[in-house]
């Protein structure tokens, strides 16, 4: 297992993740958006991921299923609205397949991948709708979760 330097802090309604990641960021941005390397690491162990469904594009959707330990799924449909190849890409899920509204948007997702001395530094900014949605977040795990998925992506792209 590489050993990756992952932060998180909160800021107002976003919540933001950094790593330097010793990878390219074309392999970076391959495991965003390919659904079989979604699969080895989007959800942190021991939850899985059955399903990645992405049609990487603005305006195209994505379904992303996390299976807990206990076998509950928790399907994570998205909307692209920017798309940068190995630079960045830009998913909320205010919006699910074909710009239908979701019931509840919670959040917009801004990836970065920026090369940095051979290696990416990785930024998944998280922008909440409210404080609240930032909150629960929070308390659903977010500054213990996404570091593990963030190891577990470097250590796939390590192998790419």
């Amino acid at each position: 297992m590489s050993t990756t330097q992952i932060t998180t802090t909160a800021e107002d309604r976003d919540l933001v993740l950094t790593a330097l990641i010793d990878a390219s960021s074309d392999k970076v941005y391959r495991a965003w958006t390919e659904p079989e390397l979604i699969k080895q690491w989007f959800a942190p162990l021991p939850w899985t991921v059955p399903s990645a469904q992405t049609d990487v594009r603005p305006g195209g959707s994505s379904v992303i299923v996390m299976r807990g330990p206990e076998g509950q799924e928790f399907p994570n449909p998205g909307v692209y609205l920017e798309v940068v190849p190995n630079q960045r890409l830009v998913i909320t899920d205010a919006y699910t397949k074909a710009w239908e509204p979701s019931d509840k948007p919670f959040m917009t997702l801004i990836l970065t991948f920026e090369p940095e001395d051979g290696k990416t530094r990785y930024t998944a900014r998280v922008k909440h709708w409210s404080v609240a949605d930032r909150e629960a977040h929070e308390q659903m795990g977010f500054h213990q979760g996404w570091p593990i998925c963030t190891q577990q992506l470097a250590d796939l792209v390590a192998k790419l």
